[in-house]
Formats: structure tokens, sequence, C-alpha cells
């Protein structure tokens, strides 16, 4: 078999005004800890020791607070669109509430200023994952008036921000804010705990209701969505137990975000369950939660096989890797997934517009990497065919950069970097997306 240096697929096969882009995330980029940026819960939960693989922290990361115009310049020259970013709350409002930073408005001037120069579409997320300390301290996502603190902090970016802004979303991954981060313990703030849990998951999604209605109230642009991700729930054998536990999985990951925000309901399976848990009176906040959206953004990447365990508490199952191709990570390859997701989020929430806002690998290897996003692009235009209105792709994530809990360990990037001396080095799939969105031969 000849190497696939290349993809297969041409940017025309997806249509005149699909967009491609590439996501980052400020807290795993940015660095730039001065200039008046508060602590996020990221900052004390890498700098305890036990929480993030070899002792790693983004108090510098990629150092894109300075070399911004570098990382635009390599989106440009690779042929993007979009530059799908994220605000980090702390820089901008340190304490989560009450006094503005101007610093850290100066910098998000400065950083949407350079993707409009460069001709690049600005698609912000509002959240991904850094809470303000300071809120924390006063409970965190378990407390309710964090999402209204939420709100004021999403007016203030559409005020500022969002006349040059392409699109908005509130979040990103609110399974990963709230059960990875309050019941598995693996993200900050750390928690293991079914009440801090189901208290997280209802007030995201009501800090999403409240911060789309204060966007919309300062007349912002009409692009507000939501990103949640989606992983395949398969049951490890075709017993009736596991069937049930992969179907509860299910619920859990790929249906209770979704439903809460599109549907305003959730699921009675996991309400069955967080019943006991969840805020009181927490039905009321339901209309509020369920504001009309202008599009929806899937993160995907893999999946788990599910097994049923009476033994376990609250959700009572076991999840484990399966037979499957995997990365340099170890999560399996399914692109066939990525087409069951789109098409079922097209049906199950009819008339929205949704992007593929997250997928890529962890490799080593380009050519596994490369091969893994021209599976993907088949996967998304085997959708598309299927009647799915599949409006872009970003691919995760430009540069090498810190990996949360994993640290420096994972190389999603499409571009190295060294940690020690941050200096970009273009990979082969680099290449790759700039010979099919631009046309050009390496």
């Amino acid at each position: 078999m000849e190497p696939l240096l290349m993809f297969t697929h041409k940017r025309a096969d997806f249509g005149p005004d699909f967009l491609f882009g590439v996501a980052m995330a400020s807290h795993q980029i940015e660095g730039g800890q001065a200039d008046g940026r508060g602590p996020s819960i990221w900052d004390t939960f890498a700098n305890t020791p036990g929480n993030v693989r070899d002792f790693a922290n983004g108090n510098i990361a990629c150092d894109h607070y300075n070399r911004w115009p570098e990382d635009l310049d390599l989106i440009r020259d690779g042929g993007f669109d979009a530059y799908r970013f994220s605000f980090s709350w702390s820089r901008l409002v340190p304490e989560g509430v009450g006094s503005i930073n101007p610093k850290g408005l100066d910098f998000y001037d400065r950083l949407i200023d350079g993707m409009l120069e460069r001709d690049i579409k600005p698609l912000a997320t509002l959240y991904h994952w850094d809470l303000p300390s300071a809120l924390q301290d006063r409970g965190g996502w378990m407390n309710r008036d964090t999402s209204l603190a939420f709100a004021d902090y999403a007016a203030l970016v559409a005020d500022k921000f969002g006349s040059r802004l392409a699109s908005i979303a509130t979040f990103n991954e609110p399974w990963c804010i709230t059960v990875l981060s309050h019941f598995l313990g693996v993200h900050a703030p750390g928690y293991r705990d079914v009440r801090a849990t189901a208290r997280a998951m209802h007030h995201v999604l009501l800090a999403h209701g409240l911060g789309i209605k204060a966007m919309r109230s300062v007349g912002t642009n009409e692009q507000l969505g939501i990103v949640v991700n989606m992983e395949k729930c398969d049951p490890a054998t075709n017993s009736p137990e596991d069937i049930e536990a992969a179907a509860l999985g299910d619920a859990i990951f790929n249906q209770f975000f979704l439903d809460g925000v599109l549907k305003g309901s959730y699921p009675q399976k996991v309400t069955d369950i967080l019943a006991p848990h969840l805020p009181e009176n927490w039905q009321d906040d339901m209309p509020t939660l369920n504001q009309p959206l202008d599009w929806v953004g899937i993160n995907f990447y893999t999946r788990f096989l599910y097994t049923a365990d009476p033994r376990v508490p609250v959700f009572p199952f076991t999840q484990a890797r399966g037979p499957l191709e995997k990365t340099h990570v170890g999560w399996e390859v399914i692109p066939e997934a990525l087409t069951e997701f789109l098409v079922r989020v097209s049906k199950r929430y009819p008339g929205l517009p949704i992007y593929v806002t997250e997928n890529g690998a962890s490799e080593t290897d380009e050519e596994r990497r490369i091969r893994f996003f021209d599976r993907h692009f088949a996967a998304m235009l085997e959708a598309m065919k299927q009647g799915v209105d599949l409006r872009g792709y970003m691919a995760w994530t430009l540069v090498d950069n810190f990996e949360w809990a994993e640290g420096w360990m994972p190389k999603f990037g499409i571009v190295g970097m060294d940690p020690d001396t941050l200096e970009r080095q273009p990979k082969s799939t680099y290449y790759a997306f700039q010979q099919m969105l631009k046309g050009q031969s390496v």
C-alpha cells in the first residue's frame, strides 16, 4: 500500500459555502497570565501535584498570548476559512463578576482584528472549561449564581465583540464540564460527587439559556449556538443488561445536554437516577434552557463499550475500549459513528444547521493522522448525502498544546510545537490540508 500523504477528497466535494477551520481553546494555548488575568480552576488544578501527567500546566502553554500573529498566519496559509477560539472568562473578568480587565479586552480586540485582517472568520466560544477561581470559591457550577454571572459575562462579550464575530457558542462540551469534572474527577475542579454533578449539569445548561437571552438582549449577531461532544456508546455483548447499560450511557452522553437546550426536557433514564440530587424546582428552569438557537456544534472522536455492573453506584456500568484501530492515545477510530450522529441530530432536532466543531487524532505517525481525517471527511459527505445540513468542519487542533490532564503527551496538532522552545513546525497533515483547501502542491 502506498503511503497516504494527501487527502483523497477535494474541497469542492463539500460545496462552495462549506467552512473549514481549526479549533483551539484559551487555557490550552494562551499562557499570558500577566496583564490582569485572574486565576482559573485549571490554574489551581494543574498546579496541584497528581492531577496532570508529568506535572504539566498551562502557565505558558503555547504562548499564543504573544505569538498569536504567527498562529493566525499558519491558519491563513493553510487555507482555512475560520478559527474556532475561546475567550478566557478570567482574562476579561478576573473575579468572574465585577471589574473588567481592560488589557483582556485589548488582547481579544487584537486577536479578532488579526483574524479579520487575514480573512479568517472568528468563531467564538464563551466557555471552554476555565472557570474563574473566585466563582469556584463560591461553589462554581454547583451554585446557581454562577449561571447568573455567566449571563453577565455573555452580555459583555456580545456587546464588546459581537459585531465582529461570525458565531458565538455558549459552552464547549457540557459533559466534560460536569460529568468528567464533577463525577469522575478527571478534570478541574476534580470532584467525585453525584450531587455536585447533577447540580452542575443543570446549572451549566441554565447558564446557556440565560447567556443566549443576554446576548440577544444586547443585539448581538444571529449566529448563536452550543457545542456538545458525542461519543458512540455500544454494548459490550448482546445481553439485555449490556444493551440497557449502553442505552443509559447514550442518554447521559448524547441526549441529556442537547435535549435540555433543544427540547426543554431531560431523558427520563437520567432524571430517574439524578432526581434526588438535582436543584429544587429544576423543572421550572426548562423553558429558560430551551432558547431558540441558530446552529449546533458536534465534537466527535471515539466510542466506548458498556458492560452492566450492578455493583457500580449511580450509573451501574463499566466502560472499556473495543478492538478497533486506535490512535496514539488509545481512542478507537470509528468514522461511521460520525455519520450516525450527524444524521441523528439532524432528525431529532430538525431545522438546525450543524457544524463538526472538533474532530482529530493524537498521532505520532502522519500517515495515520491523514487517513483519520480523510475517513471522517467521507463520513461527513455520507451524512450530507443523507440530507444533513452540515455547514462546516473544524479540525482539532492547529498546534500541539496543553491537553488538560494528559499534559503534553497527546499530539493532536497539525503543527508541531516543542513546549521548551515554543517553535512551530508544520506537519505533513498541515500540508495535506493546504493542498486540499488551496490546491497548492507541496
